[in-house]
């Protein structure tokens, strides 16, 4: 007999729905899988008899026929178990339901038991899409699951009382729907600014960059607090809306990431990966894609420490991300996007002792050497980044200072208030944030008056600024401007954009 269940492959970040065809017939006993699985899937044969026979389950006698179509789409993962199994319980008529409206996901283990599985998220939003009714998943992943409304959500713990549930013994209960109400959003260990001495003009460029979502780089010598400000970013940053919470839980889900008692994440993203981070493990890649850190990064904030010690190849891979916002990996089984909007913050010291500049401690390296050191860092990249911030050394009487200083909370606030304002300006043509500015709004969003364009003219022919750089200037004053309520670019606005362009150490 034939049978047909649906579930669904993961291609990227995307879903993609697969039939799990099951025949049962004469021949020899045994069970083929074909339809281009990979060895977890080759494997599940052992696993789904195993769960059969520990759940008081027949194995069908004879041979069994299991097809994954289409078969040009490469299935992998555990995922497909309970589709495999309740094929091959329909096929050998041990259960009688129609499942031509539901979708089955979920691995299983020896005794039946329904673990928990990975990209949850993005299959249950494809079995939406296509019209499903419901969704089969472990009931780990329920919460998960139940993110996506309009779908009834059957979650089980075991194998045995789904049986239960098809024939209609002992009914699951569906798991209610929808986005779960918004709490307090826990910033983990995240340093808030009020507790950081001094910087205030570090601070104000965080403003800044986390107001228009604008790229960074600080630079000073060793201990002066640039890591300590990096990581308070996330505490500056406002929680992520609906739409924003649920693609970046679909990249967390894919990856395995997503806390199980957390199925929808508020908190923006903060990663910090080490400089000697791979080119793969930054930008995603493998035999098979994954996701690298710049999408695990997406909608927040992407931390490189000690940013010359990167390989130029993983530094260099950046800039086309920073400006397109996502990044395609090639392989020749085909291309896969993923998105990258992120923030990129960066720290470094001046020169590889750190000292160089230093009004206290003497700088032990030779010209040449800083110079170096500091054009690791190609020139394209650097056009890339917005804010450049001196980090300097912190006087006694700054860290002595018990006085409280302002509060991340307010600063979010003044942030928050600026990327409304921003999405007010952009409506619905799908430029949120200033820094997703294409020329057409920059044309129409950043006119400065007669004093603006005369500063900004001879800026450019100073600085010798790029085509880009202009651009990025204007969108950085756009921003500035945000955060200070005015609807019109003021010369000030302006000046302090043009105060954040890189200048060269000694």
């Amino acid at each position: 007999m034939l049978a047909t269940v649906y579930t669904c492959a993961v291609i990227g970040l995307e879903g993609e729905p697969v039939q799990v065809e099951v025949y049962s017939g004469n021949g020899n006993p045994g069970i083929i899988v074909v339809g281009l699985p990979d060895a977890a899937i080759q494997e599940s044969r052992e696993r789904v008899r195993a769960a059969l026979r520990n759940s008081g389950l027949k194995v069908p006698y004879g041979r069994v026929i299991v097809n994954l179509a289409p078969a040009d789409i490469r299935k992998e993962g555990p995922a497909y178990d309970l589709p495999i199994a309740l094929g091959m319980l329909l096929a050998s008529e041990q259960v009688v339901a129609d499942l031509s409206e539901t979708m089955v996901i979920g691995e299983l283990s020896l005794d039946g038991t329904l673990r928990h599985t990975h990209g949850i998220l993005p299959m249950v939003s494809l079995a939406k899409e296509r019209g499903f009714k419901r969704v089969l998943v472990p009931q780990d992943n329920a919460a998960e699951a139940a993110l996506i409304d309009g779908l009834e959500v059957i979650a089980a713990p075991d194998l045995i009382s789904l049986m239960k549930h098809l024939w209609g013994e002992e009914l699951i209960t569906p798991h209610p729907t929808g986005l779960p109400a918004v709490s307090n959003i826990d910033t983990g260990d995240a340093t808030d600014l009020q507790h950081i001495r001094g910087q205030e003009h570090v601070k104000r460029g965080l403003e800044v960059a986390a107001a228009g979502a604008h790229n960074l780089l600080m630079a000073g010598p060793p201990g002066s607090g640039k890591t300590l400000l990096a990581r308070s970013m996330p505490t500056i940053l406002p929680p992520l809306d609906a739409s924003e919470a649920l693609d970046v839980s679909k990249i967390y889900s894919v990856t395995g990431l997503l806390p199980s008692d957390q199925p929808l994440l508020r908190q923006r993203p903060y990663r910090s990966p080490h400089h000697t981070i791979s080119y793969a493990g930054l930008v995603g890649g493998g035999q098979w894609p994954r996701p690298g850190e710049i999408t695990l990064a997406h909608r927040g904030v992407l931390f490189l420490d000690e940013f010359p010690e990167f390989s130029h190849r993983v530094l260099e891979v950046l800039r086309q991300p920073l400006e397109d916002r996502i990044v395609t990996i090639s392989r020749a089984s085909g291309a896969v996007t993923y998105p990258a909007n992120f923030i990129l913050a960066a720290a470094m010291n001046p020169c590889p002792c750190g000292f160089a500049g230093d009004p206290v401690k003497d700088c032990t390296c030779s010209p040449s050497t800083i110079t170096r050191y500091q054009k690791r860092i190609s020139g394209p990249l650097m056009d890339r980044i917005d804010i450049h911030l001196e980090v300097p050394r912190i006087e006694y009487d700054k860290l002595a200072d018990r006085r409280p200083g302002e509060t991340s909370e307010k600063v979010r606030d003044r942030v928050t208030a600026a990327r409304e304002r921003q999405a007010h300006r952009y409506g619905c043509n799908g430029t949120k944030l200033n820094s997703d500015m294409g020329p057409a709004e920059i044309q129409d969003h950043c006119r400065l008056d007669e004093a603006g364009d005369r500063l900004l003219k001879a800026a450019v022919q100073q600085l010798q600024l790029s085509a880009r750089a202009y651009h990025r200037v204007l969108k950085l004053a756009r921003t500035i401007a945000d955060l200070a309520d005015n609807d019109h670019i003021e010369t000030s606005h302006l000046a302090e954009a043009l105060q954040y362009r890189p200048r060269e150490w000694g």
